[in-house]
């Protein structure tokens, strides 16, 4: 990874997948580039569901992915998991707490989770209860980072989590230095790695609260869906990567 100029960037769901065409287009296109450009996936999927889409959808492999909203990386060919960064994870967590203070909100419905590293619920037609539970946890003092998107899904993470933490360390730590690259989202889990100051692209198909956010000259709102803004963006700031400018 550290030897590829280029990097994609990328949420799973709604993002990278979603148009099989446009996907098979834009794998081309990277795979006809004479740079080979790194992927790595930060998903709100834990690792089996990732796994899963992965298989299902023929993805291929990433150089890293980064899952439940970023409490997890996992690197190398084998997907082996970082334990620097599962060791942060775990400071200060306390998801019993969290659970216990949830149960006071009926109407939060706790998703099914392999454990307890993200504490995650979905909520109908209930915005006050967000707000709630959100205001209970910081009365409590929990340490957390809270994250509300699709107008429906909540997640509570442990402090430094989040997709654009955990995108910036693993940069950092496993990607080239001065790496040329592109972070791809659709929802408000999204936000904070669309807001890093790289490169970034909102594709057409985003969820409404991304659209709220505040345009500048490294956030490029596509008009394609799916892979197909990933694509119509790359080719936005960076070409074909061989001098070619055009998309088609």
């Amino acid at each position: 990874m550290k030897n590829k100029k280029y990097l994609l960037a990328t949420d799973l769901d709604g993002t990278f997948v979603g148009d099989e065409e446009a996907l098979g287009r834009l794998l081309r296109f990277f795979d006809s580039s004479s740079d080979e450009v790194a992927l790595v996936y930060v998903t709100g999927r834990h690792l089996s569901s990732s796994h899963s889409l992965m298989k299902e959808e023929g993805l291929p492999t990433p150089d890293l992915l980064i899952t439940d909203v970023g409490t997890s990386i996992y690197h190398s060919e084998k997907l082996v998991e970082d334990l620097y960064w599962k060791e942060r994870m775990q400071k200060d967590w306390q998801a019993d707490k969290i659970v216990e203070i949830a149960a006071n909100f009926p109407m939060l419905n706790r998703q099914e989770l392999p454990d307890d590293q993200r504490i995650s619920f979905t909520v109908e037609e209930s915005l006050e209860a967000v707000n709630e539970f959100k205001e209970a946890l910081v009365d409590a003092s929990i340490a957390h980072t809270f994250i509300f998107s699709s107008n429906r899904d909540i997640d509570v993470l442990p402090l430094e989590a989040g997709k654009g933490n955990a995108l910036e360390y693993a940069l950092n730590r496993y990607a080239m230095e001065g790496v040329q690259l592109l972070i791809a989202g659709d929802s408000g889990n999204d936000r904070d790695m669309l807001s890093l100051g790289h490169p970034s692209v909102i594709v057409g198909n985003a969820q409404p609260e991304l659209l709220e956010m505040e345009p500048c000259e490294t956030l490029f709102r596509a008009n394609e869906n799916c892979a197909g803004g990933i694509h119509e963006a790359w080719l936005h700031f960076y070409g074909d990567n061989d001098g070619r400018e055009s998309f088609a």
